[in-house]
């Protein structure tokens, strides 16, 4: 990890609640979530009072916890994370060997993080600092319960589980916790900007995500290009396209993070917040109402090829069974 040579003095944010910093998005997506039928029949089969405690035993045998005496700094990092964001109660934080680029929180009633080793490897301080924020922003809105969900389903056998729900009924839970995870992430994205009070520092982060540690051999103006070419390709192929590969992905692309993050940031709704101008109970200056229209025609405007395509399919199947049953008669 390398030191940084300047230390800013960062702003504390004294009673914040995480409403004030998450995406519209976010919030929408997760009510669209709640809705779907037998969701709740997933999470009485699936969580309980053991889950976490069996998720943490796992954690604490094969990986290092972090304090005072084994990762001082990553520990350091944390507490000042909670100190900003005024959180309590610290979480435990642990390192666990990988070479993917990745971090988790998990738990239900008492969340930890999970840093991949190679984090730390390619990341300097500011940058991990960053990443421990968003795995913190993930814990205080609340997004660690379903997580941990779609963790276990796609790790266990949903036979094993004994959940009385067909496949269909699970695979459309499971599609749905990715749909909604994916624009969770763009709310921890922000708790992270808070954190790290620099823009550079989460850009930097999200470029070395997609490209590497080479952060010299990268342009900010030439990435943002990418998202912006990546945003306006909007043709019934391109859509197709994105759908398909973003259907199975936890993430939204780091393009689009940026992007996402850029925008808050230029809505001046990230400097309200550094100024003290945030609402101690609810989301700060949110319409619902163009919330839900974004993420709705976003959805509908990446789904709807895939529903034409299997719509066609399905009367194909139709007629050629009819044409059979036709010829058997």
């Amino acid at each position: 990890m390398a030191n940084q040579s300047l230390k800013i003095r960062k702003i504390h944010f004294k009673n914040i609640k995480a409403a004030a910093w998450e995406h519209p998005v976010d919030k929408v997506a997760l009510k669209s979530l709640k809705k779907i039928k037998g969701l709740d029949t997933v999470v009485k089969f699936v969580i309980s009072k053991s889950t976490e405690k069996s998720l943490r035993m796992m954690t604490l045998a094969s990986s290092v916890r972090c304090n005072e005496r084994q990762f001082p700094k990553i520990y350091q990092l944390l507490v000042e994370c909670c100190q900003i964001l005024d959180v309590e109660v610290i979480p435990e934080i642990y390192v666990s060997q990988s070479p993917i680029l990745n971090a988790g929180a998990l738990g239900v009633e008492n969340p930890f993080i999970i840093l991949n080793s190679s984090i730390l490897e390619t990341f300097n301080d500011d940058e991990i600092q960053a990443v421990i924020a968003h795995e913190l922003g993930h814990i205080l809105s609340g997004h660690v319960l379903y997580h941990t969900l779609l963790s276990i389903l796609l790790k266990v056998s949903v036979v094993d589980l004994g959940i009385p729900l067909g496949n269909t009924a699970l695979l459309g839970i499971i599609a749905g916790l990715k749909e909604w995870q994916r624009k969770s992430e763009l709310s921890a994205d922000r708790a992270s900007l808070l954190v790290t009070q620099n823009p550079e520092t989460s850009i930097n982060l999200l470029m070395k995500t997609a490209g590497g540690n080479l952060i010299d051999q990268m342009n900010l103006g030439e990435f943002l290009q990418q998202a912006k070419e990546y945003e306006e390709s909007n043709t019934m192929l391109d859509n197709t396209h994105k759908f398909f590969n973003t259907i199975f992905e936890t993430h939204p692309f780091p393009v689009s993070r940026i992007n996402e993050l850029m925008k808050w940031v230029q809505s001046g709704e990230y400097d309200l917040i550094l100024n003290g101008n945030y609402n101690l109970e609810t989301d700060i200056s949110y319409d619902s109402k163009e919330a839900k229209e974004s993420y709705y025609d976003d959805f509908n405007q990446m789904s709807q090829p895939f529903v034409e395509t299997a719509k066609q399919a399905s009367d194909y199947i139709k007629n050629l069974y009819q044409n059979l049953k036709d010829k058997e008669e």
